[in-house]
């Protein structure tokens, strides 16, 4: 997709089935059907999931898809007790990890300010700030284009990351932020909807 600053766009509210899709409806997956997910479908997810926004367009995350029985053999080594089986049983696993080396892609990425490669490379602290905001950001995009996609999602941060790192990350160059399950609801996959903060509670105004 190809889109210059004179191409026209109208925002428009996605309807109401769209925001029970993404949000309201939506919940967390703790089981998964035998139901296959096609690495198209893994594919799609971050063709949606790429185009939302990352300060100065640096997009530090990076996506492993786990499908095979031996990857996914591996990976549930490294996770939590409470959440081995869980990710045994999805058809497919992201591991989302940050590239600490994000700054690479700079000048590609954001063309006209070419020169924030050197002010990273050369600025251990300020780098490793920016990618892991960044690559928080679009862990959350992620799940949202899981959800787009058709899928649900189980997002999970009980593993070993330096495990899981060592295990699919041998250079050093990538670091595990975000285990995320994917498939089609199995047997009771939910569990009650836990309450959100109030506006009261969650809002002010200035």
């Amino acid at each position: 997709m190809s889109l210059d600053a004179a191409t026209p766009f109208t925002a428009q509210q996605l309807d109401a089935a769209g925001r029970e899709l993404l949000f309201t409806a939506a919940r967390t997956a703790n089981s998964f059907s035998n139901e296959p997910v096609t690495d198209d479908e893994l594919t799609a997810i971050w063709e949606l999931a790429k185009w939302a926004p990352t300060a100065a367009n640096t997009n530090p995350l990076r996506v492993l898809f786990v499908r095979t029985e031996e990857g996914k053999a591996r990976l549930v080594d490294h996770m939590s007790d409470g959440n081995k089986a869980k990710t045994a049983s999805a058809p497919a696993v992201a591991v989302l990890a940050v590239d600490t080396k994000f700054y690479e892609h700079i000048p590609a990425l954001f063309p006209i300010r070419p020169e924030m490669k050197d002010y990273f490379e050369s600025d251990d602290a300020a780098a490793t700030s920016s990618s892991k905001f960044n690559a928080a950001l679009q862990a959350g995009y992620v799940i949202l284009a899981i959800r787009a996609q058709g899928l649900v999602a189980g997002p999970m941060a009980g593993f070993d990351a330096d495990g899981i790192d060592g295990e699919f990350f041998a250079d050093g160059r990538f670091k595990t932020t975000l285990v995320v399950n994917i498939g089609h609801p199995g047997e009771n996959p939910w569990f009650d909807r836990l309450p959100r903060l109030s506006n009261e509670d969650a809002l002010s105004w200035a």
